[in-house]
């Protein structure tokens, strides 16, 4: 494999995937350059979630891992096949309303794939046995937002105190739900590959955020941004085909299920678009106080 000749892959913002070439066949190479703490093994977490699923998620073949080397300064990576497909968040705004309800049926596939591979408690993945160690937050929703609170500066006191009270009833409507099943944890159309003719997602990609945690984070994660109802109603339907809940339970349990990943994310608002509009989206939903609430 030819490392100076590898291209930047568009669409993350870790800038450490590549597409390269060896003897004649691409694939994609992701270093670890900048591990972060707890992350230390990510490479073989990494690979050992694509082994998981595989066959359940349409995911890439894992060619090689390498740990990082500190000798030579060469970082950790690994290597995994090419998957076909466009990312979703290029198709999605180029579809009409018969087109989202038939990719939003594909997404609510995966979702509920996703929800019903069961974990025996929740917390982080350390290494490539997938040995879990405990997440951070243990306290809940309403500690995760008073740990974020100085990141939060730049709202006001009557933000904060709507989306404390948000927090403490969110909680509680996820208390009822005591399984906890693989979370990717970063299931938006950014991250998933699509075939542009039939819809179907032909790809699952950037695993690096996935831990063990609560069954309607990724359904949350999904709905997040994209709400179109055609899309909403059509990637509900999937997941309750698949395990059972109602659609307005469900919506309601992943709009508070995906608190966790506002929060942090409106805490580091400035770092990427993302982030931004996710900040946007939680101070809508302090000031409604509704976890459903978007931004005008």
């Amino acid at each position: 494999m030819d490392l100076a000749s590898m291209t930047p892959l568009a669409g993350g913002w870790s800038g450490e995937t590549f597409l390269a070439e060896a003897a004649g066949e691409r694939q994609v190479v992701r270093l670890y350059a900048r591990p972060r703490a707890g992350r230390e093994h990510a490479e073989e977490v990494d690979a050992a979630l694509l082994t998981l699923v595989r066959g359940l998620l349409p995911v890439a073949d894992v060619l090689e891992t390498r740990r990082a080397d500190p000798a030579s300064g060469m970082p950790a990576l690994l290597v995994t096949s090419v998957l076909p497909g466009e990312r979703g968040d290029v198709v999605l705004p180029t579809l009409d309303g018969q087109g989202l309800a038939r990719l939003g049926l594909a997404v609510g596939r995966v979702a509920a794939t996703l929800g019903g591979i069961a974990m025996l408690r929740p917390g982080r993945f350390v290494d490539g046995d997938l040995t879990l160690a405990e997440l951070p937050g243990a306290d809940g929703l309403p500690g995760w937002v008073d740990a974020h609170e100085e990141s939060l500066a730049h709202w006001t006191a009557a933000e904060l105190s709507g989306l404390r009270a948000v927090a403490r009833e969110a909680q509680d409507l996820l208390d009822t739900v005591a399984r906890t099943c693989l979370v990717h944890s970063d299931l938006n159309p950014k991250n998933l590959l699509v075939d542009p003719a039939t819809l179907e997602v032909t790809g699952v990609v950037d695993w690096e955020h996935a831990h063990a945690g609560h069954p309607f984070a990724d359904l949350g994660n999904v709905l997040r941004l994209d709400r179109d109802p055609a899309y909403v109603e059509a990637v509900l339907a999937a997941y309750g085909e698949r395990l059972g809940t109602p659609p307005g339970e469900a919506l309601a349990l992943a709009r508070s299920a995906d608190l966790w990943a506002l929060v942090e994310l409106a805490s580091r608002r400035e770092e990427n678009p993302v982030a931004a509009r996710a900040d946007a989206l939680l101070r809508a939903v302090a000031r409604t106080g509704d976890a459903s609430a978007a931004p005008p």
